[in-house]
């Protein structure tokens, strides 16, 4: 069924260029690299990782994960950056569902033990924030977070993403169903 509303980003938007690496709040946002598995399989063996992303992952898997984020950004439905601080890997950050139709993303991130404690996250999520909406021309981008995550809270809210909501029951993690906590910010938020 056609949409009588025209796209908010056309297709090609994305996959018509290259994924950029994005230099902001002293991090650098570079993607994924084959070497980078062992960082992945460590980030998924972390207790807090494995607690909000409800997954673990093996060398196998990291592979093919890393592999497939440039495939999502020729397919124009998600996009994912290494987080490096210096010279050492900190962490992700990824538009994880992209709809150019109504110009909307919802953004994934988490740190590595050594470089939390040092806003990592919040200062990842802001440098992706001003890209998204600055260069790729996105409208609005979500944050959903278990309410039990205090930590996710505090990235979003630094981040300057209010909180609009929650959902209930929303997603499943090991021990059983958990509220989200639905955050946003939009084109001219401040």
């Amino acid at each position: 069924m056609p949409s009588l509303a025209a796209p908010a980003l056309p297709p090609g938007t994305m996959a018509d260029r290259e994924q950029p690496e994005i230099h902001a709040n002293d991090l650098r946002l570079r993607l994924w690299q084959p070497g980078d598995r062992e960082a992945v399989t460590t980030a998924y063996a972390d207790p807090a990782i494995q607690r909000w992303h409800a997954r673990s992952m093996t060398d196998d898997e990291a592979s093919t994960w890393i592999a497939n984020w440039p495939r999502r950004w020729s397919a124009e439905t998600g996009a994912g950056w290494a987080v490096v601080d210096g010279d050492k890997m900190a962490g992700q950050i990824s538009l994880r569902l992209i709809d150019l139709q109504d110009g909307r993303a919802e953004v994934s991130y988490w740190v590595l033990p050594h470089a939390r404690g040092r806003r990592t996250a919040s200062r990842a999520l802001q440098a992706l924030t001003e890209w998204s909406f600055g260069t790729l021309g996105l409208h609005r981008i979500e944050v959903l977070h278990s309410t039990a995550n205090e930590p996710s809270c505090r990235v979003a809210t630094a981040a300057g993403y209010g909180l609009e909501g929650t959902k209930r029951s929303e997603a499943k993690h090991a021990d059983g169903w958990h509220d989200m906590h639905l955050h946003a910010r939009i084109v001219g938020d401040r």
